[in-house]
């Protein structure tokens, strides 16, 4: 999702850019019957109305299909994946994309892809629009225009009620035993960097636990044998649900939050209209109500303001 991922999927990410590959840290599907219910208290996309300054601005190519081809690669809970009929793709982007398409009186159609096609199918026109948590990079955006609809970064998961008091202040964490998954940026930087913080005040070190999963990461915070995780905080938030809300994320800022945006080749044509559908769904409750839905924490939305720094 982000470059603060695995640092091996970073590397790849650069060999692939040119490409026009994108890059998750996620290699297989979400569990199929996970336990949380997408469907209670949804919000309506009826919400969503009509924006005729944004269809206004489509290319009459796609204002007279009244289809916008989203693709996505459907591996990355609780973004896109698989419905547990393995052909329906849900998730909180599907949501998403939903509104946009309907904010440019459109319908959006939903195309599963994988990531070393995605990128070169919007840039031949095979898609319309791409969105799998890419986060914007230099790099990307060489290849692609972006609209931005979300923040991401890492979050420290505590046990349910935090009963060792740990925040997303570092020192907080100081000669606690806290986890993260081998190989992650987490793991390798800044849980390190983090202990080095509490050294240098004159406080204990963190005492560092890398596991092989994250599930198993989790499973050690659970079972009391380490007081915090720290990887992706949406992930964090949705493995609680998963897990039944035996854990929690700890209070405060995402550590190196990135922006993430759907993805639209740079001659399609629509990066104006899809930039003003995307205010309006940024905007509404919607956007909060399906973010609620996946649960995704609140330290990971943006409003329409994003969209007027560049």
């Amino acid at each position: 999702m982000h470059p603060s991922r695995k640092s091996i999927l970073v590397t790849g990410c650069l060999l692939l850019a040119l490409s026009m590959s994108a890059c998750t840290t996620v290699s297989e599907a979400a569990p199929k019957n996970s336990g949380v219910d997408t469907s209670a208290a949804a919000p309506s996309i009826t919400e969503i109305k009509v924006n005729q300054k944004a269809r206004d601005l489509l290319p009459e190519s796609i204002r007279s299909a009244g289809v916008l081809r989203v693709a996505s690669d459907p591996t990355y809970a609780p973004f896109e994946y698989f419905d547990t009929d393995n052909k329906t793709i849900i998730g909180w982007d599907v949501d998403f994309s939903d509104a946009v398409a309907a904010a440019l009186g459109l319908k959006a159609e939903h195309v599963a892809g994988t990531f070393d096609t995605i990128l070169p199918g919007l840039a031949s026109g095979k898609y319309d629009m791409a969105l799998s948590a890419y986060s914007i990079t230099p790099e990307r955006e060489k290849i692609v225009d972006f609209v931005q609809y979300i923040n991401g970064g890492s979050g420290v998961a505590v046990m349910a009620g935090n009963p060792q008091n740990i925040t997303m202040d570092p020192t907080s964490m100081c000669g606690k035993k806290i986890a993260g998954q081998k190989g992650s940026i987490q793991s390798m930087e800044l849980i390190p960097s983090f202990s080095k913080e509490c050294t240098a005040s004159g406080k204990a070190a963190i005492e560092v636990q890398n596991f092989p999963a994250q599930t198993e990461a989790n499973l050690a915070l659970t079972s009391g044998r380490v007081d915090g995780v720290v990887a992706d905080s949406t992930s964090l938030a949705y493995q609680s649900k998963l897990a039944g809300n035996k854990f929690e994320l700890a209070k405060g800022k995402d550590y190196d939050p990135a922006p993430v945006g759907l993805a639209l080749a740079k001659d399609s044509g629509l990066k104006d209209a899809v930039t003003e559908a995307t205010r309006d769904v940024l905007d509404s409750t919607f956007y909060r109500g399906i973010s609620s839905k996946w649960g995704l924490p609140d330290s990971v939305l943006v409003t329409s303001d994003v969209l007027d720094k560049k």
